[in-house]
């Protein structure tokens, strides 16, 4: 991603090589009115990466497209990799994170596994200096602590959270 960029691979790695992974076992029992609920909400997620493991291959996750739900067929042994907001800022906004939601299935449970990767506590979160010569960050600059306080304060409500760290 860093090559993407036009930069030095160990301007990303120096930056983030020392992080916080958590992980999470999701469990949607079926729903006979599946239409009427939802199993986790719309929202993007705060990390660099995310890895997701659709681990009994029932379809639940959606992402959002030009203002469309589209569903992520489960592939046997497939990780799913989403960017997460930090990435979005730290590229400023030249990678995107991906807006998503989980849909519950009427007959069947599904099982899925999800790692976040995430930067220190102590971390600057920002625009990388070298990618905002010439147009400026689009992002606002604070520690990850705050940045973590401020979207677990927030409500998860697709990319508004995102949008309270621009310009």
């Amino acid at each position: 991603m860093a090559k993407n960029l036009e930069l030095n691979p160990d301007v990303v790695t120096d930056k983030f090589k020392v992080g916080i992974q958590s992980i999470r076992f999701n469990y949607y029992p079926p729903c006979p009115q599946a239409d009427k609920v939802l199993g986790f909400s719309q929202h993007s997620d705060a990390d660099l990466i995310t890895l997701v493991l659709q681990v009994n291959q029932v379809q639940g996750l959606q992402i959002k497209r030009s203002g469309e739900w589209f569903p992520v067929m489960p592939l046997p042994g497939a990780f799913i990799v989403n960017v997460g907001d930090i990435f979005e800022i730290l590229s400023n906004g030249r990678y995107k994170s991906i807006e998503h939601r989980v849909v519950v299935n009427t007959e069947r449970e599904r099982l899925s596994i999800a790692t976040f990767h995430s930067p220190q506590s102590h971390a600057m979160i920002g625009p990388l200096q070298e990618l905002v010569r010439g147009s400026g960050a689009r992002y606002k600059t604070v520690n990850h602590e705050d940045f973590m306080k401020l979207f677990f304060s927030s409500k998860l409500d697709g990319k508004s959270f995102l949008d309270r760290m621009r310009y």
